[in-house]
């Protein structure tokens, strides 16, 4: 028991006064005369006995009550049981992730715990709140309600490690009462890693009523026809889905076309469009009743240009290539390294070397610019090439190297379908492939990434990429006297994708967030920038100039998914698409388990009612100051009542 105001305590030494009233009676006797002394005896033991038990039973009397009336005046109480962190600042972690937008009991799960925000949070309580995207410090509830109602949904993902260390680095001389709330989806221990489960941490974890949902996962161009493009639309189910799912195909605002997808118990189902072979500038769009942002997948198709490609090498050698690159989508040259025209490789899409025994050095360098650049490099050795020569070359795209000459013949078995130069090419795995075979070639080391690979595991055929411009290195000659790679099926979509500019064919579809990059040819003076907008919004991207392209990097912009396109002042350079990652879009992954080690709520009120019960200190004076009354009570019966 601690007292708030220990000095009164002094005071009991007032208990002095009641024992020395008692103990001197200052009282005179009066002398009384009895006619009749017979009883006088046995009356004077009788009140004797009498009155030595009414003296000390007041005595005791007034020493408690002046005693309880003293401790009472020094307010006794019981420490709290949370005393310790009673200065602790309150900080509220919100996760407005796109997850949030499932409906629980009461509507959606963030718009249901802003309103518990606003309705149980005391208006005189100074706290922080920090969301994934937001944050306001020191504030209290009326000043920040308007910005709570107004509070979007965020593609980020909610990390309360990250949010919570942004609060400590504010504020990190104070304790912390942390409350979280989240639906913990997609959510990993390791992201409350750094919580301390001594400290006070709640945890309010709202739960979705429906966890089925259907999400669009990608959009490609799956076969490209004379005068139409088949669009394909990958999906993927979350949870059992019973009924058929309407998806819709629009250009713009106009409805292009329309079907119904059932899944029949498989997760994953794909439907396929039909569209004109011309500027597409729109978005699928399907309807599940569940959670909104993944319903919509935004994308555009730019009429396709020519791609410029150049082959270096004997002319001979080059002859099967113009085969591939025909005049319908490329514009092909074959060239002698003797004749190069250096000053025409900057306007190339793709560069193919095609057997150079010797690749001189100013070669090298031009194609190290190249490919920094965004442009595609084709390597295919000689068999007779200089291996210090082709290393050499490779240096100057990371730290890949030739090794040994392997002389033995190999057959290529393995294709790696997921490669962005087979994604489209087949429509499932296949094992009865007519496999090429090879008969000398080099052995490849590095970390370059495999795309076509022999049966002993050595790659074939490699990729590097700076996420502009890609390198493919063939570790063999792929003439026919050395190979029969040319009469194999691979052959074509294998040329023909790597000379393909993701900036000139195909759909545009970023996604946010991904610090994807995209390159435009156009020239702009020393003052002029290209600005990304819409109907609704516009911002302008990071924005590098290269010779006669720019490089646009947008990084988590934009804000909001949908179309939009490129502008140098009012001119329309490029449609372009923007998406939000689709990783808040299976509820089935709620780890509601990391809130164990914790303290759970289930609201803000109970957050705040538990706060303020464990650290309100136990108040004793009221129980005193009745014990007081009931001795002065005591006291009066005593008078009364005891002879």
């Amino acid at each position: 028991m601690q007292f708030k105001h220990p000095e009164i305590l002094y005071f009991l030494f007032l208990l002095v006064i009641p024992i020395l009233v008692h103990l001197f009676q200052l009282r005179r006797f009066q002398k009384e005369y009895f006619t009749n002394v017979r009883f006088l005896k046995e009356l004077s033991i009788q009140t004797r006995k009498s009155s030595v038990i009414k003296k000390w039973l007041l005595l005791a009397t007034r020493l408690l009550l002046l005693t309880f009336l003293i401790i009472a005046f020094a307010q006794p109480y019981f420490k709290a049981k949370d005393d310790n962190h009673k200065g602790n600042e309150m900080v509220i972690l919100l996760d407005n992730s796109f997850s949030m937008q499932a409906k629980g009991s009461k509507g959606e799960l963030l718009k249901r715990a802003v309103q518990d925000i606003l309705e149980n949070t005391p208006e005189n309580q100074q706290f922080s709140l920090i969301t994934n995207t937001n944050a306001w410090w020191d504030t209290d509830i009326k000043s920040i309600q308007k910005d709570l109602q107004n509070l979007k949904y965020s593609d980020a993902s909610f990390r309360p490690d990250f949010l919570l260390t942004k609060a400590e680095a504010k504020n990190p001389h104070s304790g912390k009462d942390v409350v979280v709330i989240t639906d913990a989806v997609n959510l990993d221990n390791k992201y409350i890693s750094k919580f301390n489960s001594e400290a006070p941490v709640y945890f309010i974890v709202p739960e979705a009523e429906n966890k089925a949902n259907v999400a669009i996962d990608s959009i490609y161009i799956s076969q490209v026809m004379d005068n139409f493009y088949e669009i394909k639309v990958d999906m993927e189910a979350f949870g059992d889905i019973e009924n058929d799912i309407p998806i819709s195909l629009y250009n713009g605002k106009s409805l292009s076309a329309k079907t119904l997808v059932k899944f029949d118990g498989n997760k994953k189902k794909s439907s396929t469009f039909t569209i004109p072979k011309k500027d597409f500038h729109g978005y699928v769009f399907i309807n599940d009743n569940s959670l909104t942002y993944d319903n919509n997948y935004y994308f555009s198709i730019s009429k396709p240009e020519k791609s410029n490609v150049i082959a270096i090498g004997d002319t001979a050698k080059n002859n099967f290539l113009s085969r591939i690159y025909t005049d319908d989508d490329f514009n092909f040259t074959s060239s002698e390294l003797r004749t190069l025209d250096y000053n025409n490789l900057g306007k190339q899409d793709a560069i193919i070397l095609n057997e150079i025994k010797d690749i001189p050095q100013a070669l090298i360098t031009t194609l190290k610019d190249f490919y920094a650049k965004g442009g595609n490099v084709v390597i295919i050795p000689a068999s007779d090439s200089n291996l210090q020569n082709l290393n050499a070359l490779l240096a100057a795209f990371g730290g890949n190297q030739f090794k040994n000459t392997n002389a033995n013949e190999r057959q290529i078995t393995k294709i790696a379908f997921s490669h962005p130069l087979y994604a489209t090419v087949f429509e499932k795995k296949t094992d009865n492939f007519q496999y090429p075979k090879v008969n000398t070639g080099f052995t490849l080391g590095g970390s370059a990434l495999p795309v076509l690979s022999y049966d002993d595991q050595t790659p074939f055929l490699a990729s590097i990429s700076n996420k502009l411009g890609n390198v493919y290195v063939f570790t063999a000659a792929i003439n026919k006297t050395n190979s029969n790679f040319q009469n194999s099926p691979l052959i074509v979509p294998t040329f023909y994708n790597m000379a393909q500019n993701s900036g000139k064919t195909g759909i545009s579809a970023i996604t946010i967030g991904e610090n994807q990059s995209l390159l435009l040819d156009v020239l702009l003076s020393k003052d002029e920038v290209l600005t990304v907008k819409n109907e609704t919004s516009d911002f302008i991207p990071m924005q590098q100039l290269l010779n006669n392209k720019v490089k646009l990097s947008f990084g988590d912009y934009p804000e909001e998914a949908g179309n939009f396109a490129i502008y140098k002042n009012d001119q329309n350079l490029k449609n372009i698409s923007f998406n939000h990652t689709r990783t808040e879009s299976n509820l089935a992954l709620q780890n509601k388990a990391l809130a164990d080690d914790f303290t759970e709520a289930d609201s803000v009120a109970t957050v705040y009612n538990d706060i303020k019960s464990e650290r309100t200190a136990d108040e004793l004076w009221k129980w005193f100051i009745i014990g007081t009354l009931l001795f002065l009570l005591t006291e009066l019966l005593i008078q009364k009542f005891v002879k």
